[in-house]
């Protein structure tokens, strides 16, 4: 037997706020089932028919999510009512899931007036479109370092959601809980948001001022405060790395002290440390952008493709343009 929640008032006579998913090839199901469940519990929650929506993709065949589930949708892309709100649902390989009559459709709605958002990966087609040109983006943590390289004109944040006017970016996950919890109470008032949170037992509500990621402590499972603030400076510096006897100088202690903290608590020098993370941001960047090699090399802080290559093979063991071959050729 099912018990019915406590119903929150809610005054609402009007239609239905309409959402449109759109689902792209290899799409995340946890963001796009998180957003659609949210809106489900709203209306459940309210006794109304607050919100309703339509699942669609590009061709109207069944779309399969990065697990491999399989989606029926209702049909393939089609004009949207003027007060529909456009949800794009992005994952893995987000390029590929780019195509130019996804994207022609996109501009087409935008032109019409449309509020167009993107959970976990599709604020980069979203950007791809030149819809978020002057506006301010999330995307996940992942694609961040790719999305910077390619979108100039965007300024991106690393917040769990954005609403920047009628364009709206999730980074992924359970972000789009924090977005939607956001929209409904912005729709329908606080008191409804909250119940729809305490019912998907989600009582840590994160706001556009949150950020996606874990503490550097928490992360590093270290809390030491000058390990901390010498990686955080490293992650900010991966395109002009700095000398650890400067990063030692900056938290107050000698280059050999800084060498025993790392040592001690992360198993290996600073210089490696150091270059491990330039080397995963340079593998993001082979797997996730057109960049060619040596600018990828440049952007990671190596002066030559030749050193370039020799650190990556030791550490990945292949060589960066082997890296690049195995992901196959990128959409035009």
């Amino acid at each position: 037997m099912t018990s019915q929640p406590q119903i929150v008032d809610v005054d609402h006579s009007g239609k239905p706020r309409h959402f449109v998913f759109v689902l792209l090839d290899a799409f995340t199901m946890l963001s796009f089932a998180a957003a659609l469940e949210c809106l489900r519990i709203a209306n459940r929650t309210s006794g109304k028919t607050l919100y309703s929506w339509t699942i669609v993709n590009e061709t109207g065949a069944d779309t399969v999510c990065s697990n491999g589930c399989a989606f029926r949708v209702a049909h393939p892309l089609a004009e949207t009512a003027r007060d529909d709100t456009i949800m794009l649902c992005g994952g893995v390989n987000i390029q590929n899931a780019t195509t130019k009559p996804l994207l022609n459709w996109l501009r087409r709605e935008a032109r019409r007036g449309a509020t167009i958002a993107g959970l976990c990966t599709a604020g980069y087609v979203i950007a791809k479109a030149g819809l978020l040109d002057g506006r301010t983006a999330a995307i996940h943590w992942e694609n961040h370092d790719s999305f910077l390289e390619e979108f100039e004109n965007v300024t991106l944040t690393k917040s769990v959601f954005v609403v920047d006017g009628n364009r709206i970016t999730a980074a992924g996950g359970t972000a789009a809980i924090d977005l939607m919890i956001k929209l409904i109470a912005d729709d329908h008032g606080e008191d409804l948001a909250n119940a729809v949170a305490d019912l998907m037992i989600y009582s840590a509500i994160r706001t556009s001022k949150d950020t996606q990621r874990l503490s550097i402590p928490t992360r590093i499972g270290v809390r030491h405060p000058k390990l901390s603030q010498v990686i955080k400076m490293m992650e900010a510096n991966i395109e002009d790395p700095i000398s650890p006897a400067t990063l030692a100088s900056d938290v107050g202690m000698s280059t050999r002290q800084l060498e025993r903290l790392f040592r001690r608590y992360l198993a290996r020098s600073p210089k490696r440390y150091y270059m491990e993370l330039r080397l995963q941001k340079a593998r993001n960047l082979l797997m996730q952008t057109d960049m060619t090699v040596i600018n990828v090399a440049l952007a990671c802080g190596f002066a030559s493709p030749s050193h370039f290559s020799k650190c990556y093979r030791s550490h990945y063991d292949t060589t960066p343009y082997r890296e690049r071959g195995s992901q196959g050729a990128r959409p035009a």
